[in-house]
């Protein structure tokens, strides 16, 4: 039986609880206090307790078994004192109402579920496979990888695979949360759950079922569910001792009045049986988790994965969140603008040279230095002796003599001099790439990688929160003071290596404490497991991006960092309201309970199931007020 057909069963069985329990209670109030048929109301009582409270009364005798008092023991106590001193019509509404208050409690992890259940839901069930020419049906669980998939228009993408043939807007909104469609081509990546707007498509499949992106997504999120933040922790710990300091509590106000001062019993023992039910520490015990999963739901549905409550609580405290450059704050695609030639060769020979390097390597700069060549129509010639240095440059041997391409440091630690616009180039932003032999550089290739149109956007929100931006990167100084300039960065550290960032981020944590770093999650892997959160950026389809950082960005989308940040902060604003106002409403009626004010069902009904659905109403606020503000760039 599916989740779904479960949750309908489980809603009508419910339903039938609580409206038979409702007859039952009213029944037994109009028999006691109209017609003033005392046995046979109590047995009316009596029934709504079997009814509504079988379960709570089953759920306190185990824990009072295993030595633990819950809550459920509150209420079992509660209910059954009230039935002693003849107050039978309260015990059964204490039964029912706090069934209702755990109804909503219920519901409350149902909607967090729900949500995952409609992730699960957007992947179909079936595939349509191409095998010789034919096509058939299959379950996707038994596609197995390599096969191709037809994919028509308003069909959804089964499973993650390549385009193999044809061309088509897909809406991706079930895996990063963009709201327009993007265009697919042959060679270009699709995800299980996606919807196919227009074209035929066929796809070759990549991965099984059980390892696509959107099944990535489902696990993590239904893991987050259970990482719990500081403050969860806190609140768990202290209703393990909070609850029998409250029975005790309660015992002395039926016990010291009576016995010390010689007061009337039955009012004593009514009044700590009111304690008891006022002091379940219910909303209390609730307010955490359901807004911190409320928040998680939430980011989960505009492409957002966010590993754990812990992480929704850190987001909001940073003070400086540190920035990769390449791929992060920069489109990551850079591209030649110009090829020089130096002391007697030309600018064909360079690209030659240099491509044929460069061949070997899986460098953003290599791969647009090949692209170059590749476009031109050089040839590229075999290179022996291949060495890369990580973040400086790359040496080979073609021919007969060995040859190098990199940048500056790389050839000023080979003792070879700098030509003299290297500078010039620099500071406008330009990415210069060296190439020369071991006596001199014969050529220049300059790139550039264009700025993200939102990064000046996000540093200037994230100034206005008070928080500092930092950019650490492997190119060199003039590039990236030039980058950080444009965009606002704050601080910018260059010609960083991998471990280089690691210090950095080190030193960030020292003085600041709460730090986060961006970056694409695979270069960036040891920075972003230092920072107290590590966000992956276009994570899509990558599963060391999606694995590595505690948040991933399905979409490559630097806005998501603002939003990131606003729901962070929206959520814990929400714990505390739910966390002051189970204090306060608890406390309010704890002290109005000595008085006789506050009765059995009054207490249940507004200072517990009154209170719980506050609570959870107020989390469920979380993904609706977010929504409505503008996660898109700008």
């Amino acid at each position: 039986m599916s989740y779904q057909q479960d949750r309908i069963k489980c809603d009508i069985w419910l339903s039938l609880i609580i409206v038979s329990s409702a007859c039952l209670l009213i029944a037994g109030i109009t028999l006691e206090f109209i017609l003033r048929y005392k046995i046979p109301a109590q047995i009316m009582f009596l029934g709504v307790v079997a009814i509504s409270g079988h379960r709570i009364i089953r759920g306190g005798l185990l824990s009072l078994m295993k030595k633990r008092i819950g809550i459920n023991l509150l209420i079992t106590i509660a209910a059954a004192g009230a039935f002693l001193i003849g107050h039978g019509e309260e015990g059964a509404a204490v039964m029912f109402l706090f069934f209702i208050a755990e109804s909503l409690e219920d519901y409350a992890e149902n909607r967090t579920r729900k949500s995952i259940a409609s992730l699960i839901k957007t992947a179909p069930e079936m595939a349509r496979v191409k095998e010789n020419g034919k096509e058939k049906q299959i379950e996707v669980e038994k596609v197995k990888v390599g096969s191709i998939v037809v994919v028509r228009p308003g069909d959804k993408v089964p499973l993650d695979g390549i385009i193999i043939s044809g061309s088509s807007s897909i809406d991706q909104a079930a895996i990063t949360g963009e709201s327009i469609p993007v265009f697919k081509k042959e060679g270009d990546e699709v995800f299980a759950g996606t919807i196919n707007q227009e074209g035929y498509l066929e796809v070759k499949v990549t991965k099984p079922s059980s390892k696509t992106t959107l099944a990535k997504i489902v696990k993590l999120v239904e893991e987050a569910r259970e990482q719990k933040s500081a403050t969860e922790k806190f609140i768990d710990r202290f209703a393990r001792f909070y609850t029998p300091a409250v029975i005790l509590f309660a015992l002395a106000v039926a016990t010291v009045p009576i016995l010390f001062f010689g007061l009337p019993a039955s009012p004593w023992i009514y009044r700590a049986l009111v304690l008891l039910v006022v002091s379940c520490p219910c909303a209390l015990a609730i307010s955490t988790p359901v807004s911190i999963i409320s928040g998680i739901t939430s980011a989960a549905r505009h492409g957002v994965i966010i590993k754990g409550g812990g992480y929704v609580e850190e987001i909001r405290r940073a003070k400086v969140i540190a920035f990769d450059k390449t791929g992060t704050l920069t489109l990551g695609k850079p591209e030649v603008i110009e090829i020089t030639g130096l002391n007697g060769y030309s600018p064909k020979k360079v690209l030659e040279i240099a491509a044929s390097l460069e061949s070997l390597s899986n460098h953003p700069i290599a791969q647009a230095i090949v692209r170059k060549a590749r476009e031109k129509r050089i040839g590229l010639i075999a290179v022996k002796n291949f060495k890369s240095t990580a973040g400086k440059g790359i040496e080979g041997k073609i021919g007969e003599e060995n040859y190098y391409a990199g940048n500056k440091t790389f050839f000023l630690e080979n003792g070879i001099n700098l030509p003299e616009e290297i500078e010039k180039l620099e500071n406008e932003g330009k990415t210069v790439i060296l190439v020369g032999n071991t006596q001199r550089i014969f050529g220049t290739i300059t790139l550039m990688d264009e700025i993200k149109p939102e990064a000046a956007k996000l540093m200037k929100k994230l100034k206005k929160k008070g928080i500092r931006t930092v950019m650490l990167t492997g190119d060199n100084k003039p590039v990236a003071r030039a980058v950080a300039r444009k965009i606002g960065i704050d601080t910018c550290y260059a010609q960083l290596l991998p471990q280089d960032k690691v210090k950095i981020i080190d030193k960030l944590l020292k003085k600041f404490k709460h730090v986060i770093m961006v970056g694409d999650g695979v270069n960036d892997a040891p920075a972003l497991a230092k920072a107290c959160v590590g966000i992956a950026m276009g994570a899509a389809g990558s599963d060391t991006a999606i694995e590595t950082a505690d948040v991933a960005l399905m979409q490559d989308d630097l806005s998501k960092v603002n939003y990131l940040i606003d729901l962070s902060r929206k959520t814990m604003r929400v714990v505390k309201q739910n966390v002051l106002a189970s204090i306060l409403v608890k406390g309010s009626f704890a002290v109005l309970t000595f008085p006789g004010i506050i009765t059995l069902w009054l207490a249940v009904a507004v200072g517990d199931m009154g209170l719980s659905l506050g609570v959870i109403l107020n989390a469920l606020r979380i993904g609706r007020t977010i929504k409505k503000q503008k996660i898109s760039p700008g």
